[in-house]
């Protein structure tokens, strides 16, 4: 948006044009007033438009081959802004729109964990913000909080799992499978989000938001299962025909649900109007298609057999929400010119739902462009105008019923499949460092303190237990050790200058073998642990601790730490984890040992 447009704006608001307006009692003002009010108004609502066109594009991702398939609606991802403190994570924020590019998300995710651990104390703020601008709107938000970053990041998860799906080639099955598994992949990520953050600084995270998605990914994954059943059931039978109709009433039924949670308060002024349109001309369209398939199971396909009428019989006894009041089912399946009756009746509302699809894409100027949208409705209305001429005689007296809508039914139910962060292996790029349960912002530590330690008569003096790193676990009085000021609880961090931070006991215990007459100087850091806190405690609490459950408590922790100091409205808030209990969504990484995971029964002394 251009300069002049934004002082144009400001000084011609709707709200100040409406308050000159009332201020005067001239009637020519009051229509001046009144004429430029409707002229920015509508400079207002193009802006607008061009702003959702931009943000919610959806036949770039459809293929030459994808004519038969509505198209799907895919998110776009969140942008953000680069951390200058964070340069070796730069490539995991930029991700591709394919496989690679989640694993890379996934990664950046898992590296989070190392991150929150290492850096970010509990109870200390760092002073720094990350940058996210909402994936609709644009509008930025920025919070220290680094369960900000994670929930960002996991929605992106989602948001490209939707562009992979509705990238897929759904006239084969290959592509079908694959569209819904990347779709009910994004409803997972979109539910763990929503389950596990609240409080979200932008309107695309927050629960209203988070819930819609979460539907409109399962309605694409109906639509979808519907689209397969076409591909299985190539012969049309009155079985297959059935079983289609009421697959399409539940892609209704679900689709009428998405537009039910799009159009409520919190919801309406956010989402785009091509987004409520797309899905209301979906919902009108698969309704469509229930009765189409219904007439043509009535219609096309002859009675059954002896054999196959039990069958059909159990298979038409459950099609209609409202079955058909004084219906003989055994004699209506048999008589041909009743089923050419209802068959009608069905056709006709066929053909009022197709065009009433048609009638509210019009009205979207988005939509209308969408040239593959058009021909898929088009095509379908012309079918059921085709198939109501074919059955529609002369000699016909009778006035055509209103058709009982069809009970929705699916032979596959859409699954929430939450991500599995465990798949792709993080090696911490601070594992240099050393182990996350002792050197991390979580534990406060002196500076490390190097001694200078000569074997006597009876060793060095101390005891050693544990591995990653080695704890002195006893320190004999009088000994070497303890003249040299070493303490029980003390970690070993390197000897003669080798890091010992990753050893096992045993490496130690050789280095310290090995040292001469002359001694050998070994470098120790000291826990400062809390009051009243013992080092046993201490040790069960690190153990404990790992990649899931810590992504969760961090998030929790954060909140408390990083409300955004900013005044008036525009404060954000504080954004953290609910207060309940589940499984994390950690990283899984290749160092997550802990330091006593096999304390040994015998401690060694030295």
């Amino acid at each position: 948006m251009g300069t002049e447009m934004v002082d144009f704006l400001s000084c011609c608001s709707p709200p100040r044009v409406a308050a000159c307006r009332r201020a005067t009692s001239n009637h020519k003002v009051k229509e001046t007033v009144a004429l430029e009010l409707s002229y920015v108004n509508s400079n207002l609502q193009l802006l607008k438009e061009e702003l959702e066109e931009l943000n919610s594009c959806m036949d770039v991702y459809q293929n030459d081959s994808d004519s038969i398939s509505v198209p799907m609606i895919p998110l776009g991802l969140k942008e953000t802004k680069e951390l200058d403190w964070a340069e070796p994570l730069k490539a995991m924020r930029t991700p591709s729109r394919n496989e690679a590019g989640l694993e890379l998300l996934m990664e950046y995710y898992s590296q989070l964990y190392f991150l929150d651990n290492r850096f970010f104390p509990p109870n200390k703020n760092l002073g720094l913000f990350f940058h996210w601008y909402d994936s609709l709107t644009g509008v930025p938000s920025a919070q220290r909080a680094l369960a900000f970053e994670k929930g960002s990041v996991l929605f992106n998860i989602g948001a490209l799992h939707t562009q992979i799906g509705a990238r897929q080639d759904r006239t084969t099955l290959q592509g079908v499978d694959c569209a819904i598994g990347a779709f009910q992949k994004a409803s997972g990520a979109f539910n763990y989000l929503k389950e596990n953050f609240s409080n979200a600084p932008s309107l695309d995270m927050s629960a209203a938001s988070l819930n819609m998605l979460v539907r409109l990914m399962i309605a694409q994954v109906q639509e979808c299962v519907f689209e397969k059943v076409i591909l299985l059931r190539a012969q049309s039978d009155f079985l297959t025909c059935l079983q289609l109709s009421q697959e399409a009433a539940r892609v209704e039924e679900v689709y009428s649900l998405v537009y039910q949670t799009m159009t409520q308060a919190h919801v309406k002024d956010y989402v785009p109007f091509s987004w409520a349109t797309m899905v209301h001309v979906k919902s009108e369209h698969f309704k469509a298609l229930s009765h189409y398939y219904a007439a043509i199971a009535l219609c096309d396909c002859p009675p059954g057999s002896d054999t196959d009428l039990p069958k059909h019989e159990k298979a038409f006894l459950p099609l209609h929400i409202t079955p058909p009041q004084g219906l003989d089912l055994q004699l209506f399946l048999q008589d041909r010119e009743e089923r050419r009756k209802l068959g009608k009746a069905h056709l006709k509302k066929a053909i009022m739902r197709h065009e009433e699809a048609m009638r509210i894409h019009s009205l979207c100027k988005i939509l209308r462009k969408m040239d593959i949208l058009q021909e898929v409705l088009c095509f379908a209305h012309k079918c059921s105008l085709s198939k109501y001429s074919e059955i529609d005689h002369e000699e016909d007296f009778f006035e055509t019923g209103d058709a009982p809508d069809i009970h929705p039914k699916t032979h596959q139910r859409p699954e929430i499949k939450s991500p599995n962060f465990s798949k792709v292996k993080v090696t911490d790029i601070f594992h240099r460092l050393g182990p996350l349960s002792v050197f991390s912002a979580k534990n406060k530590w002196h500076p490390p303190q190097t001694v200078r330690l000569v074997r006597g008569e009876n060793g060095f003096g101390f005891t050693l237990r544990g591995d990653s790193p080695v704890l002195i676990a006893g320190v004999i009085a009088g000994g070497c050790a303890a003249e040299a000021g070493l303490k029980e609880g003390d970690y070993i961090v390197s000897i003669d200058g080798k890091d010992c931070k990753w050893s096992k006991h045993a490496e130690v215990v050789q280095l310290l073998k090995v040292a001469g007459e002359e001694g050998a100087d070994v470098a120790v850091i000291t826990l400062q642990y809390a009051e009243g806190q013992s080092m046993v405690g201490k040790k069960s609490s690190a153990m404990s601790s790992g990649p899931s459950r810590s992504l969760l408590k961090s998030n929790k922790e954060n909140s408390r730490k990083t409300l955004v100091q900013r005044k008036g409205a525009s404060a954000l808030l504080a954004w953290g984890k609910r207060s309940k209990s589940g499984s994390g969504g950690g990283g899984s990484g290749s160092y997550n040992s802990l330091p006593f995971s096999t304390v040994r029964d015998n401690e060694l002394a030295c």
